[in-house]
């Protein structure tokens, strides 16, 4: 009997799809509603590719919220790194506050859930601690540092009640920026 040798399907981009379907989950469901399972499926990945690609869930939340905040932070970057001067850079970490950062309630969900995630398991943190200090390295460009980590803290606190406030209006481009100019002067 002649051997039959099977094909085997290549999928170059299924650790990506893997990757990009659990950010998606977690934006719908939050971390505690994603599963394997779920994640599989919304990847269309055969479930027996998440343990090839990933030890377990721990590792594929990793991957994927290292993944969000470098992302995240490199936006951060390219807006400082645009800034030719320190009222530049005042304008740029105001658009960051009103246009960049979290501009898609999907952004702001998976932060939250990050911050979450971190909050609750400790071995989660060194991801929002490295987004944090490259966040203030980049600020470090224009600023001092005791004053970049209050511009950083000032982003974070602000993007949040911008994305949560009832009446935006309150804190409208032109509040944002009286409050960077209050923290980083002349």
């Amino acid at each position: 009997m002649p051997e039959v040798r099977r094909l085997r399907r290549t999928d170059p981009g299924r650790r990506e799809r893997i990757i990009e379907a659990s950010l998606t989950l977690i934006a719908e469901a939050g971390v505690a509603g994603t599963s394997h399972r779920r994640v599989a499926a919304a990847a269309d990945v055969p479930l027996g590719s998440m343990t090839y690609h990933f030890d377990g869930m721990d590792e594929l939340l990793r991957e994927a919220f290292t993944r969000f905040a470098g992302s995240v932070a490199e936006q951060f970057e390219a807006r400082l790194g645009a800034a030719h001067d320190r009222e530049e850079a005042k304008a740029a970490v105001t658009a960051i506050i009103t246009e960049d950062l979290f501009g898609k309630p999907r952004d702001l969900v998976l932060t939250h859930e990050l911050y979450t995630l971190a909050a609750r398991e400790p071995r989660f943190r060194d991801i929002t601690n490295s987004w944090m200090a490259r966040s203030r390295r980049a600020l470090e460009w224009h600023f001092d540092p005791q004053t970049a980590q209050l511009l950083d803290a000032l982003i974070e606190g602000l993007t949040i009640h911008r994305a949560l406030e009832q009446e935006p209006e309150r804190l409208s481009r032109g509040a944002v920026a009286d409050a960077v100019q209050r923290i980083a002067g002349s």
